[in-house]
């Protein structure tokens, strides 16, 4: 016997959704409404599209299906600041959304892959691999789980930042659409300039999205101010060395006019020291960048350590006497190990041993 399969309309343009939908006899602008329904309102049922007929939703309901999302686990920082989600999908693969609240509003950190096959050291995300890719609409279905919690306090997204699990260039299709699609005015109609992408440096992929015209910000994963500190901590550092990596940054900055943010995680004895803060002024000095520093979530598997308060301050002047925009990470949610794959690396866990 067999199955009909039904078609995800989740994660699909408005002009997509009226191509599926017109060997039913819907009309075109059915799938702009549609759009709407499942974007801008939330919608996870057809029998809710009150403006299409009962019949239409029938036979929507019939044919197609919509993406939901399950959360497995939930853990909230004592300040409130912070809130980590684990969601999990139709297929049970789970990944993290974070939730970070500003004083200048509120952020999403969204996953674009179960795991992680980059192999950073200081990263948890790795720790179990590389799973599979997340499609355009499993990455959008995070947003929307936390638009909806926002709406109950009369909140919204106000920026996104493709930072969580997983490396968003290696999967380029996929993240690409969830940028355009979540910019679109029937879904969030959130400015490019509001999203940011974090890459650990995949150079034919920054130089694509260079290429793409859409203004978002490129943030880079640099960590290491020299070739072999970089590769032991990134081992994608041997295939793209720091060279590369930065003539594609200047690349990106000077095709969108935006500055590329440099993200350099600070691990105690490792690369918190003054002559690393050198390496690091001569290599970005001129350059037109910014420097975020992230004093590590510590991974317990991993056996690195966050640096005393004092060698952090001494890291940040020493870039700041020299010019270079910098500001340090502020600590939001280490105590509910906010840092990429901990909560789901835990769960992974906690279902394999019980």
């Amino acid at each position: 016997m067999t199955t009909n399969v039904k078609t995800d309309l989740f994660g699909l343009f408005a002009h997509e959704i009226a191509k599926q939908i017109k060997p039913l006899g819907l009309q075109a602008y059915r799938g702009k409404q549609i759009a709407e329904w499942l974007y801008k309102h939330n919608v996870r049922q057809f029998e809710a599209m009150t403006n299409i007929a009962k019949e239409w939703r029938t036979s929507l309901d019939n044919s197609f299906t919509i993406t939901q999302v399950n959360r497995k686990a939930a853990q909230h920082s004592a300040d409130g600041r912070t809130s980590k989600f684990l969601l999990a999908f139709p297929d049970d693969m789970a990944v993290e959304t974070v939730l970070m609240r500003h004083s200048y509003g509120n952020s999403v950190c969204v996953s674009t892959q179960v795991g992680c096959a980059m192999g950073c050291s200081f990263c948890a995300s790795t720790l179990s691999g590389l799973v599979r890719n997340l499609t355009g609409g499993e990455i959008l279905a995070q947003v929307l789980y936390i638009t909806e919690l926002l709406k109950q306090e009369e909140q919204k997204i106000d920026s996104i930042v493709i930072m969580g699990s997983g490396e968003p260039l290696a999967n380029y299709d996929n993240v690409l659409r969830f940028i355009r699609l979540v910019h679109e005015d029937y879904c969030l109609n959130m400015s490019y300039r509001n999203i940011t992408l974090s890459t650990s440096g995949l150079i034919a992929q920054i130089d694509k999205l260079a290429g793409e015209g859409l203004p978002v910000t490129l943030s880079i994963s640099l960590h290491a101010p020299n070739n072999p500190l970089r590769t032991r901590l990134m081992p994608i550092n041997a295939r793209y060395p720091l060279e590369q990596v930065l003539a594609a940054g200047d690349r990106y900055a000077a095709a969108t006019g935006r500055r590329v943010t440099y993200e350099y995680i600070l691990i105690a004895g490792v690369n918190d020291g003054p002559a690393q803060a050198r390496e690091l002024i001569t290599l970005l000095k001129g350059r037109l960048a910014n420097v975020n520093l992230i004093p590590i979530n510590a991974v317990p598997e991993r056996g690195l350590l966050r640096p005393a308060a004092g060698d952090i301050i001494k890291f940040e002047k020493l870039l700041q006497n020299e010019h270079i925009n910098v500001t340090v990470r502020r600590e939001m949610g280490t105590d509910i190990a906010a840092a990429c794959g901990q909560l789901r690396h835990k769960f992974v866990r906690m279902v394999t041993f019980d």
